[in-house]
């Protein structure tokens, strides 16, 4: 069968091994490819933004660099599932990129401040769930940028791993700071993400 896999490195070789569970057939339409595109990024997300930062239908979400791999990934998915997508990038020409894909709206973070951004495109709610691989200073302002009960999902730390966290805030509005790495995790966690894969999104592609 044509099948595409996470794998947990050598990826770029001819050939590799990987666990059965972690496969997923080649949808339909797409070259083997680009269907080697999708495992890495579709299980990062739906493991972080689903699963992790438990995206139910009717909310939003904000994607930090939605331009990067995860990004448009990221974006894509949500927006196929039905939910409201805002995204950050670092030039006009990516914000154009990223609201095709599918963003209700797309943030310079060169040239606008995505907490006010969020908050008028928000009516000053805020996003359910932000996904965040950038850290560092940008948190203070996430937090702010989340509604009550949101959920900020860390994937990486680009902008570094310290930060300063209102402790008040995050009590006040119940909100849920949280991250994760994929690497790591055994075989049937990723299994478990792959049979979901196959359920929910792999039909939308």
């Amino acid at each position: 069968d044509k099948v595409c896999a996470l794998v947990s490195g050598g990826g770029y070789a001819e050939s590799c091994a990987a666990p059965e569970v972690q496969a997923l057939p080649v949808p339909k339409g797409l070259s083997p490819l680009e269907a080697a595109s999708l495992p890495e990024t579709c299980f990062t997300v739906w493991s972080n933004v689903y699963d992790r930062g438990r995206l139910a239908p009717g909310e939003s979400l904000l994607v930090q660099g939605g331009s990067s791999g995860i990004g448009v990934t990221a974006i894509q998915m949500a927006a196929a599932m039905g939910n409201r997508v805002f995204a950050t990038a670092g030039s006009d020409e990516k914000c154009a990129a990223c609201v095709k894909l599918g963003a209700e709206k797309a943030i310079n973070y060169r040239t606008q401040d995505f907490l006010e951004e969020i908050k008028a495109a928000t009516g000053g709610k805020g996003v359910n769930v932000v996904l965040d691989m950038v850290g560092g200073n940008y948190v203070p302002k996430e937090l702010k940028c989340l509604a009550d009960d949101g959920r900020l999902v860390f994937i990486a730390m680009l902008g570094g791993s310290k930060t300063e966290l209102d402790i008040n805030e995050v009590m006040r509005r119940r909100l849920v700071v949280t991250g994760s790495t994929l690497r790591p995790r055994p075989v049937e966690f990723k299994g478990a993400i792959a049979r979901r894969l196959k359920e929910v999104i792999w039909p939308l592609i």
